[in-house]
């Protein structure tokens, strides 16, 4: 298990040692592990000069809830110790967070490169409708452009915007190669690492600026919370992103925050599991005939399986899945109508396995998707793995029937 520094009092620890000990401070909460959830609005101060200090440090103090309560500072301590970052923000939502950090950063008259393959509400409801109503200008491009995104950048290019692997096609992009072309250009770099949480990758140490995480998913790990993270590596970047929440009112519920730090506790030993099973799933889909092919960078077939093995430290339990061309609609219903075990749902990273019909072609526009048949995207979870197979078997056979 890989050491790195960590922000704040925290010394050089593994990873497993952080997740289950940041943000924790009993000494402030009575001896309590947990930090207790605080239901707050209004806070009170017992002198005028204590109202104008917190007033001077609005960022470090607690003086409105929206504005931050000891229970999102445990949590925004926890998700940036495990990135090694300087700070957090704590968001709503994933969807908030994508679209916090893009506005934080971006005005009228900016330009944004913005990776093909990024997550659907990302692309349609922040880039081609706030930002475009905002005048910002959006390019999209090639997810394996790699160092090649410096022939894109223009002088209004203010940022480059990354996800990878990609939400419905799992590319990889090269992102060191990215964030030093925008390095050199004076270009902030993003990246959407909900796929690998910080336990399997931490983009600030590939050189990226602003990394954001869905933490409704694998972070908060259960299928119960709506939460959101940004997390930069400085304090310019820091101000920017608080700035933008505060004025947008976007502020993380307390129990949603407490349910995301809980579940932050059992990350690693949830993604091992992940892992483990989704490469015996992926690897048994790869090895059937109604397959065309297993959309996963962990399988050793995968394009993108050197730069997974470069910059990440392992799997998560997400993939996407082609069928043949030649496979109806009706196979494909029948097929995904009688599972047991994968439901039919939106969102992934809960301890649940989930099945989504996938349609890649209709929102890509700098890059050609050629496959014509259908496709799917499966988040394995910590069922025992034979069942799964044993699941997509039946499903099989229903599709060959018809």
């Amino acid at each position: 298990m890989m050491e790195f520094a960590l922000a704040g009092d925290f010394m050089a620890r593994k990873r497993d040692t952080v997740i289950a000990t940041a943000g924790r401070h009993p000494e402030d909460h009575h001896g309590t592990v947990n930090p207790p959830v605080h239901h707050a609005s209004t806070i009170v101060f017992p002198t005028l000069a204590a109202y104008e200090d917190a007033q001077n440090n609005l960022f470090e103090s607690v003086n409105y809830g929206r504005i931050g309560t000891p229970t999102s500072h445990a949590f925004e301590e926890a998700v940036t110790a495990l990135h090694g970052g300087l700070k957090t923000v704590s968001l709503p939502s994933g969807l908030s967070a994508c679209v916090t950090a893009l506005m934080a950063f971006l005005e009228t008259g900016d330009h944004l490169l913005m990776c093909d393959s990024v997550y659907g509400p990302t692309r349609l409801r922040v880039c081609e409708h706030l930002l475009a109503r905002s005048g910002v200008e959006t390019t999209y491009y090639d997810p394996l452009i790699g160092a090649g995104i410096a022939e894109l950048i223009r002088p209004e290019t203010k940022v480059i915007y990354m996800e990878s692997p990609g939400s419905l096609t799992f590319e990889v992009q090269d992102v060191p190669a990215i964030a030093g072309a925008a390095r050199d250009r004076g270009v902030v770099t993003m990246i959407d690492n909900t796929w690998a949480s910080p336990f399997l990758c931490r983009p600030l140490e590939l050189g990226v600026d602003v990394v954001i995480e869905a933490a409704t998913k694998y972070i908060s790990g259960h299928s119960d919370v709506m939460l959101g993270s940004v997390t930069v590596a400085t304090d310019e970047h820091f101000r920017k992103l608080k700035w933008t929440a505060i004025s947008f009112g976007a502020a993380a519920g307390p129990d949603d925050l407490y349910l995301g730090l809980r579940g932050l506790r059992t990350l690693s030993v949830r993604l091992e599991r992940h892992q483990r099973n989704a490469l015996r799933v992926a690897a048994w889909l790869d090895g059937r005939a109604e397959v065309e092919r297993v959309l996963y960078p962990a399988l050793t077939g995968d394009p993108g399986h050197g730069l997974w093995q470069r910059d990440f430290d392992g799997a998560s339990g997400l993939f996407g899945v082609l069928l043949g061309e030649g496979v109806g609609k009706p196979a494909f219903a029948a097929m995904i109508d009688g599972l047991e075990l994968f439901g039919l749902g939106n969102s992934w990273g809960g301890y649940e396995s989930l099945v989504l019909p996938t349609r890649p072609g209709r929102m890509r526009t700098a890059t050609e998707w050629t496959h014509e048949g259908p496709s799917f995207r499966l988040h394995v979870g910590l069922e025992d793995p034979d069942d799964l197979i044993a699941d997509l078997e039946k499903g099989l056979e229903r599709l060959r029937a018809l």
